[in-house]
């Protein structure tokens, strides 16, 4: 039987919201043994004189618990 976990983090980017969510998969994937996907919750953005300056997302990331 299989059982998994979720997680709430957050990443940004100064590029994209992929750039982003790809950033935190990374992350994740550096503290979490086999994450298996991920939910983006939230996007927002960071605007500085009009233009974007930042890209942020939430995302619940998924893995499954050791034995």
């Amino acid at each position: 039987m299989t059982v998994a976990k979720i997680t709430e983090i957050s990443a940004s980017s100064p590029t994209s919201f992929e750039d982003a969510i790809q950033r935190g998969i990374d992350r994740a994937e550096k503290t979490l043994d086999r994450v298996k996907g991920a939910w983006v919750s939230e996007m927002k953005v960071d605007v500085d004189g009009g233009k974007i300056t930042a890209y942020r997302v939430i995302m619940k990331v998924t893995f499954v618990l050791n034995d």
